[in-house]
Formats: structure tokens, C-alpha cells, sequence
């Protein structure tokens, strides 16, 4: 079924002298489709939420009952990014990422143009279980370019700047809507609107991206940049079966299993956060509809200077050390969430700023997640090593932050929730800690395993 997307074939060598231009311009080129391609599907993963509000209004529904239908995503993300990460690792990310998009824009098409895509629970779920999958089509070709294009010297700063891919995306869909609401009065343009955005983006995509740069008839990129992993030799740049990847380089890492359970701490931290910071703010700090809006924005935003900063410090001041970078974020992170805690009612400065500071550090310990598992793993196994992180991200902190969260505070009020918050930050800095011996690539099986 994937042999469409197989590996590009190794082209035979360009001049010497025309290496180092070459490498440049792609480089420069094929970061700008994994960028772009990536926002892409951003525009694509929150925008139902946009609709919820109509849907109650016009058509009925609970908040329940959306609730349920929308967690489709975040559940069949999480298999995605695990799975289409293994088929990823063997496949060319040229054409992997754009058709993923394509799919995603297919089903917000559906949703826009068909009124019964939102006449039962029942099929919303299915329709957004499809587009969760098709989202997990985004990290994993992501991932497996950064590896084969940028060494680890540089890497840090480059998968920061790459993440930040994210914010741009979501935070374009609120104007993308309004724009199309006002072009059409037409609340389904929440679904169409980015959809045919997104298109766009995947035709820019694939035009942009490349597969290895040998496939383009350069060298690997440790030779280029003189800088190689401890333990490379040019068995690295063999591709490896499925079972070698999901068995020898994943399973039985144990440094990564570290970053996974991590993982799962670090996403219910950040969703726990942002799902519930407008009822909380609203509830217990009695904030108004505009100010709580205001708040959740800023906390999304907050997240673009905090990872460039956070990628930057992990290359140039913890020289390479993604897991001590990431223990000391967790430990502001979780400051800033007591400030936001125990801040008693009427101070609403020091919330907005608590929740900006939770927002701008949070999102470093997401991207050095990511990055550590692509650290962790042979190149030619990063698409499936991200994706298992985030497959526990997603089943274990991001489901946990919805329901976990909402059944503490019915029961134990704010307070407890913050108490599993705060515990969140506290086991997400345990599960780092023995990731702090490890400071070079895993590039060979050996290191991987040890």
C-alpha cells in the first residue's frame, strides 16, 4: 500500500565544488516545506472547536457529547504519530507529509460541505478519528528530514525554530475563520476555509521537500559538517526493516522509555493547563469572557520565544545535554504553575503573567522531548522514535488532562487539580533525570541500548 512512498534511490555524487552550494539552498528550501507543511496541519487540528459553539446553539448537541466526539483526534493521533512513524522511517517524506495534509483537508472539506458529517456523534467521531490520523502523517517525515539534513551540533536550534511551526499554524486558524464568516456568513467556514489553505500548503510542500541528501546526489550530512555521532560508521545510512526499528531501536531503549514516561507528564502539565485555563480563570479568579480569552491566547503564543530560547540554551549553554535543558524548564515550569495556584483571587496580573511564564516554558520540554527521541534512535529510525514518545503523550497526558482533570476537580475541586499538576511537573523532572548521562546521539545500537 506505501510502496508509493518508498525511499528515494542514492544518486550518484555531484563535484566537490558543488557540494557546499547545493547543501545551502536545500537546506534553506527543504526547511521551508517541513515549516510551512507542518503549520499546515495546525490549521487543521483545533478548528472543530470553532464550530462547537454553533453546533450546541443550532444544532442541539452537549458539551458532553462534543467532548467525546473531539477527543477522537487526540486518541487516533497518538496511534498515528506511533505507527505512521514506523511506516515514515521507510518511506519518502517528499510525498508522505503533503498526502497525510491532504487527507486532513479532505475530512474538514467533508465537515464544511456535508450536512450530515455533523448530524450524529457517531460519525463526527469517525470523521475526526480519520482526521487524527491523517495528522500523525506530520511529525514523524518532519522528524526523519531534520535527522538527515542537520547534524546534532546544530539540531538543537533547528528542531526549536522548526516546532515553533505549531503556534504559527493554530494560532492562524481564529483570523483564517473570521475571514471566511466574513466572506460567506457561514460558520462552516471554520472547516472549508483553512481546508483550502491547507491544499495550498501541501502543493508548497511537496515542492519544497527532498528525501535524503543522497537521494540529491550529496554526501551524508555528518560528512558535510564534519561532525559524527559517537559510533557512526556508513552502516547508519542503511535503511533498517520495520522489525529492526520497532524492536532493536525502540523497544529496548531504555533511554527512551525514560523521555516516553516523561512525555506523559509534560503533556498533562500542558494541556492540563491550557484545556482548563478558561474555566479556571473564570471560575476561581472570577475572570471575564474577554480577559480568559485573552489569557489562553497568550499562553499559545508564549510558547514561540520560550522554545527558540529553550533549543538555543540546550546547544550553546547545556551543550547538547537535552535532558538536564529540560529538568531546569520543568523546574521554572512548576514554580510558575504554584504562582498560578496559590495567587489568590483579585490579582489578575499575576495570573496573566503566571500563565504567560507556564505557556513559554512549557513548550521547551515538548520540543526537547521530540528532539531527545531523535537523538536517541539510528537516523533511519527517528520517524518511529518520535512517534513513540508521542504516542504516550497523547494516550497518557493529553487524555489524561481532559478526563483525569475534570474528574479531579468534580471531586477534589481546583486545589486537587493542581495538587496532580504540580505532581505532573515533579515526575516529569523524575523520569528526566536518568536521561542525564546521556548526552551524545545514540547513533549506533550499542549506545542506544546501553
Amino acid at each position: 500500500m506505501f510502496a508509493f512512498f518508498r525511499p528515494a534511490a542514492h544518486r550518484a555524487q555531484l563535484p566537490d565544488e558543488r557540494i557546499d552550494s547545493t547543501y545551502r539552498r536545500l537546506r534553506w528550501q527543504i526547511f521551508a516545506g517541513i515549516f510551512f507543511g507542518y503549520a499546515g496541519y495546525y490549521l487543521l487540528r483545533k478548528n472543530f472547536s470553532l464550530a462547537m459553539p454553533y453546533l450546541i446553539e443550532e444544532q442541539g448537541y452537549t458539551r458532553g457529547q462534543l467532548g467525546l466526539a473531539i477527543s477522537a483526534i487526540a486518541i487516533a493521533y497518538g496511534l498515528s504519530k506511533f505507527l505512521m512513524g514506523l511506516v515514515s522511517d521507510r518511506s519518502n517524506p517528499r510525498f508522505f507529509l503533503p498526502f497525510g495534509l491532504l487527507i486532513s483537508a479532505a475530512v474538514m472539506f467533508v465537515f464544511g460541505f456535508a450536512h450530515w458529517a455533523t448530524s450524529s456523534v457517531t460519525i463526527m467521531f469517525v470523521l475526526l478519528f480519520i482526521n487524527g490520523w491523517a495528522q500523525g502523517m506530520g511529525w514523524p517525515p518532519s522528524g526523519r528530514t531534520m535527522v538527515h539534513w542537520w547534524s546534532q551540533k546544530e539540531r538543537g536550534g533547528v528542531v526549536s525554530v522548526w516546532n515553533v511551526a505549531h503556534n504559527v499554524g493554530g494560532g492562524l486558524i481564529g483570523p483564517l475563520f473570521l475571514l471566511g464568516l466574513g466572506w460567506t456568513n457561514d460558520w462552516h467556514a471554520a472547516f472549508y476555509v483553512p481546508a483550502a489553505v491547507a491544499v495550498l500548503v501541501a502543493v508548497f510542500a511537496f515542492a519544497a521537500m527532498r528525501d535524503t541528501p543522497q537521494s540529491v546526489g550529496l554526501p551524508p550530512v555528518e560528512q558535510y559538517r564534519n561532525d559524527y555521532p559517537e559510533g557512526y560508521d556508513e552502516s547508519h545510512e542503511q535503511e533498517f526493516s520495520a522489525k529492526q526499528i520497532f524492536v532493536q531501536y525502540v523497544l529496548r531503549n531504555k533511554m527512551l522509555w525514560y523521555i516516553a514516561l516523561a512525555n506523559v507528564f509534560v503533556y498533562l502539565l500542558r494541556y492540563g493547563v491550557l484545556d482548563w485555563a478558561p474555566t479556571y480563570l473564570k471560575e476561581a479568579k472570577h475572570f471575564s469572557v474577554d480577559t480568559t480569552s485573552w489569557a489562553y491566547f497568550f499562553y499559545e503564543w508564549a510558547g514561540i520565544p520560550g522554545t527558540l530560547l529553550c533549543g538555543w540554551m540546550s546547544d550553546k549553554i547545556f551543550r547538547g545535554n537535552r535532558g538536564l535543558t529540560g529538568i531546569v524548564f520543568m523546574a521554572l515550569v512548576t514554580v510558575a504553575t504554584l504562582v498560578y495556584w496559590l495567587n489568590p483571587p483579585g490579582n489578575p496580573t499575576i495570573d496573566m503573567v503566571a500563565l504567560f511564564s507556564i505557556g513559554f516554558l512549557i513548550y521547551g520540554p515538548v520540543m526537547l522531548v521530540g528532539l531527545q527521541a531523535l537523538e536517541l534512535a539510528p537516523k533511519k529510525a527517528a520517524g518511529t522514535a518520535a512517534g513513540f514518545t508521542g504516542l504516550f503523550g497523547y494516550l497518557g497526558g493529553s487524555v489524561a488532562a481532559s478526563a483525569a482533570m475534570g474528574y479531579t476537580v468534580d471531586h477534589f475541586g481546583w486545589d486537587g487539580g493542581f495538587v496532580m499538576l504540580v505532581a505532573a511537573c515533579l515526575l516529569a523532572i523524575a523520569f528526566l533525570l536518568p536521561t542525564l548521562r546521556h548526552t551524545k546521539v545514540a547513533s549506533s545500537s550499542r549506545e542506544a541500548l546501553a
